[in-house]
C-alpha cells in the first residue's frame, strides 16, 4: 500500500460462503460434534464490583491431555490466598478478587484492559470426569486444574438367573 492509497481505494471482499465451501457451517458442525463429546459450560456469576463498576471474568483454556480435562485460568496479579475453589456436584466454582494496587487515584486512562475486583465463574463438567480427584496448582499467575476421567468399574462376570414362567 502506498502512502496515497486509502481504505476507500481497496475493493471490498465479496467472496460468499458458498464459494469458500461454507466455512461457518463447517466450523459449526465441528463445534457441535466436539460439544456433544466434551461439553464444558462456563458461567459468570455476579462479577460486578460495586465500588469500581468493573465486570470481568478471567481468560480460560480448557483442553484434554493424557485422559485428563485441564482447566487453565489466567489470574495475573493475584495471590493464592485470594482464590477459592469449590466443588458442587459436577461443577467447579472458582472465585477470587484481584486487588487494584497499581493505579493512582484520579488518573485518566488512555487504554484500560486490566480488570480488577471480584470474579466468580463456574464450570459444569460433562459426565465421565471425577472432580473428587482433581488436582489444582497456582504458579506464575496461572491456576491449573487437572480433572481425571472417572474410573469405571470393570464389569464383573456373573450368572444371570433365568426365571421360570
Amino acid at each position: 500500500m502506498t502512502a496515497a492509497e486509502t481504505l476507500d481505494d481497496i475493493p471490498a471482499c465479496t467472496i460468499s460462503d458458498a464459494e469458500l465451501g461454507c466455512p461457518r457451517a463447517f466450523y459449526s458442525q465441528i463445534l457441535s460434534v466436539n460439544a456433544s463429546r466434551h461439553l464444558i459450560k462456563k458461567t459468570s456469576i455476579g462479577n460486578r464490583d460495586a465500588a469500581s463498576g468493573s465486570n470481568w471474568e478471567p481468560n480460560t483454556d480448557v483442553y484434554i491431555a493424557d485422559s485428563r480435562l485441564v482447566i487453565n485460568v489466567e489470574l495475573a496479579g493475584m495471590r493464592r490466598e485470594d482464590l477459592e475453589l469449590c466443588i458442587d456436584g459436577n461443577q467447579l466454582i472458582i472465585s477470587g478478587q484481584r486487588p487494584d494496587c497499581g493505579r493512582p487515584s484520579g488518573c485518566s486512562f488512555l487504554v484500560m484492559e486490566i480488570h480488577y475486583g471480584p470474579f466468580t465463574c463456574a464450570f459444569e463438567l460433562p459426565e465421565g470426569y471425577d472432580l473428587a480427584d482433581a488436582v489444582a496448582a497456582y504458579q506464575n499467575g496461572f491456576l491449573k486444574i487437572e480433572v481425571p476421567q472417572a474410573v469405571r468399574p470393570k464389569p464383573e462376570r456373573r450368572a444371570l438367573h433365568l426365571a421360570e414362567e
